[in-house]
């Protein structure tokens, strides 16, 4: 690229900041996402409200967690928001699904997913890099004993292992969907498609564009093409010592236990009753809720391309002759009076952990039903 080029870009980058707006937290930033139509299913969204982005930065980089930019430091690698919404959304993932995050990175897109596969999902990652995947354990440690979010799901936790992801065994079991998180070079798009299960979907970025391949028989194919993007590409493996082998070996698909079966009965029938309880105390759910101020931006429409840490995606902004009548195209805000007393919000109150604490049962199968909530 020209340094002309280069400067044009840079320019793009400070006047755009990424495909969406920063947002204050994480559910402005969600809010954000969906207004840009990155997110489009009602399943994607409740796994990105669910997990703080903010949660799988580094401290002293938390104040970035919430701008649609890419963030890396030593090893540790998040892609931009736009770019995981784009991911889970052409994932298509459903519940009991089997998934392989290659190059999982920190576990952040991994535990995302994990909310949508459920309790009888697969869930498992490959990531070359050893401190990265300690950073991993860490957070998803961190997530299950602290989230109140996660008591909302029932989960499909991710194992990981290390490994370089092009080094998998061949004897491997084949995958409902697959996630690969860095450049794939041409050469390598047969063996990432191997992976995948008759119907299943892989999503990589292939050739500068993020890829959707969908297998849809033994030999057959479905290619399209979602977005322009530039990753890193895939680390080739090296051999120091000829002849040792460093294939991958992919975790086991272990059985439920009969207590995991039962605590995972037990929790969605506590859920069941909440959800009864709610609904007749709310009067079927139905409510006079408060009317808030609310915003309301137009934008111009263009696909505007963002380099960014080796990171390329595309901002999308609608057409003012789409909603605008040819007027200024520039943000109009616009406000609706509250119509019930100010007051500050309420805590979220996390009513299947209060349920499962007043059950008459010992404090160790609280704990149990808790999900390692508790030691």
């Amino acid at each position: 690229m020209s340094w002309k080029g280069l400067q044009c870009c840079l320019s793009v980058i400070l006047k755009m900041g990424g495909a969406v707006s920063a947002g204050e937290d994480n559910d402005e930033l969600i809010d954000n996402l969906k207004e840009a139509q990155y997110i489009r299913t009602e399943l994607v969204e409740q796994a990105f409200r669910a997990i703080d982005r903010a949660d799988y930065y580094l401290e002293e980089f938390k104040e970035n967690a919430y701008k649609d930019l890419a963030w890396k430091h030593g090893n540790l690698h998040l892609s931009a928001p736009c770019i995981y919404s784009e991911v889970m959304e052409a994932l298509d993932l459903q519940p009991g699904l089997s998934f392989l995050n290659l190059g999982s990175g920190t576990g952040y897109l991994s535990s995302m997913v994990g909310l949508i596969l459920g309790p009888f999902g697969v869930n498992h990652g490959v990531e070359l890099h050893s401190d990265v995947i300690e950073y991993a354990k860490q957070k998803l440690d961190f997530f299950i004993k602290t989230n109140d979010s996660f008591d909302k799901f029932e989960f499909c936790e991710p194992s990981f292992v290390t490994g370089n992801c092009l080094e998998i065994s061949p004897d491997c079991t084949q995958y409902d969907r697959v996630y690969c998180g860095a450049g794939v070079q041409k050469e390598h798009e047969d063996y990432m498609k191997n992976l995948l299960k008759v119907g299943g979907i892989l999503v990589m970025p292939l050739e500068e564009k993020l890829t959707k391949i969908t297998r849809t028989g033994p030999s057959a194919w479905e290619t399209k093409k979602i977005l322009a993007v530039s990753f890193a590409p895939l680390t080739k493996p090296c051999h120091s010592e000829p002849g040792k082998s460093r294939l991958v070996q992919l975790p086991p698909r272990a059985v439920r236990s009969l207590q995991d079966l039962a605590r995972i009965a037990i929790r969605s029938t506590i859920k069941k009753i909440i959800h009864q309880e709610t609904m007749s105390r709310s009067g079927n759910g139905l409510r006079n809720t408060p009317r808030f101020k609310r915003r309301r931006v137009r934008r111009r429409r263009m696909e505007t391309i963002v380099f960014l840490d080796k990171e390329v995606f595309a901002s999308r902004i609608s057409n003012p002759s789409d909603d605008n009548n040819g007027e200024d195209p520039e943000e109009e805000r616009w406000e609706e009076e509250k119509t019930s007393p100010a007051r500050k919000p309420e805590p979220p109150v996390n009513f299947l952990r209060e349920k499962v604490l007043s059950l008459p049962l010992p404090d160790p199968l609280k704990y149990y039903l808790l999900y390692y909530r508790e030691k």
